[in-house]
């Protein structure tokens, strides 16, 4: 194989484990991040951080090339999907499953310098989740609450992690990313519904009807509030609550936009999320920078 084949064949793998979109990336790593500052009292231990960081890369990647190999048949159908390397043709199917494992396997030797029983236990776990989920798609009227628990199982590995146990905080705030999952999922399936109503695919978008729009509203506030109560919980304050008012104006912003119903507007919402995601985090991180008392 000369290098020109090798550098044609690593791009396609990039485009089949979404490297070349890392902004995908950023949704997964939010809510492990909030986990570890708030499990490490706004002072995790760094190597920590970029074993969480590197993780998540990896399971992302990794859940990607098993949805992608799990919706082969469908995404043929899909005008968004239909080039994809698998779906065209361009790489196998136990080619794609062979990356698939390898990149579990990176991810799994990555948490074993931890020693840490608890954590091992959980990633098996946030495996069968992320592996399963594609599939949900066939007979779950609204999967993006089980991509929720796949998007967010870093946070209770987080909290596990630094504590060797999972408060009841932590599963608190793996509940408020379900919520955030549906509410940026379903603006994200509302640009495929066409095409999903014609392949049989199940989605919150097809679920939810005309009321999509005030559904999505609904899990973006339910997210607030528990991520409110957490703040209450653990003893957060003014910037914490700062960080959440500023992700509250976004939403008030994506209905806006998601209430044309127009697909790429729709997209943008879902992208735009990252930034509700990373305004919760600068709170955090703040929050214990310059604590602050509420309550």
């Amino acid at each position: 194989m000369n290098l020109q084949a090798i550098t044609e064949r690593l791009d396609l793998y990039e485009k089949l484990t979404r490297l070349d979109k890392p902004i995908g990336i950023l949704l997964l790593l939010w809510p492990t991040l909030w986990a570890l500052w708030i499990a490490g009292w706004g002072r995790p231990d760094w190597m920590l951080v970029w074993i969480f960081v590197l993780g998540t890369v990896l399971m992302r990647s990794a859940g990607c090339v098993i949805n992608d190999y799990a919706d082969r048949h469908f995404d043929l159908h899909v005008e968004r999907t239909k080039d994809r390397p698998i779906t065209s043709g361009k790489i196998g199917g136990k080619e794609a499953l062979i990356v698939a494992a390898v990149l579990s396997l990176c991810a799994f030797l990555l948490i074993l310098p931890l020693r840490n029983l608890l954590v091992i236990e959980l990633s098996f776990v946030a495996l069968f989740v992320a592996a399963s989920y594609p599939f949900t798609k066939r007979f779950f009227a609204i999967p993006q609450a089980y991509l929720g628990i796949a998007f967010g199982f870093g946070i209770p590995m987080a909290f596990a992690a630094v504590r060797n146990t999972v408060p009841s905080v932590g599963w608190l705030m793996l509940l408020a990313n379900i919520f955030w999952a549906v509410a940026y999922d379903t603006a994200y399936a509302m640009v495929d519904r066409n095409d999903d109503l014609k392949i049989g695919i199940k989605t919150s978008a097809i679920t939810f009807g005309r009321f999509e729009v005030a559904a999505i509203m609904l899990c973006y506030a339910a997210t607030l509030l528990l991520l409110g109560y957490i703040g209450y919980r653990v003893r957060l304050g003014w910037f914490w609550y700062g960080g959440l008012a500023i992700a509250a104006g976004l939403a008030g912003y994506h209905y806006t936009l998601l209430r044309t119903r127009d697909r790429m507007k729709c997209f943008k919402v879902f992208l735009h999320n990252n930034w509700v995601g990373a305004a919760i985090f600068v709170g955090v991180v703040l929050d214990y920078l310059f604590p602050t008392k509420i309550f």
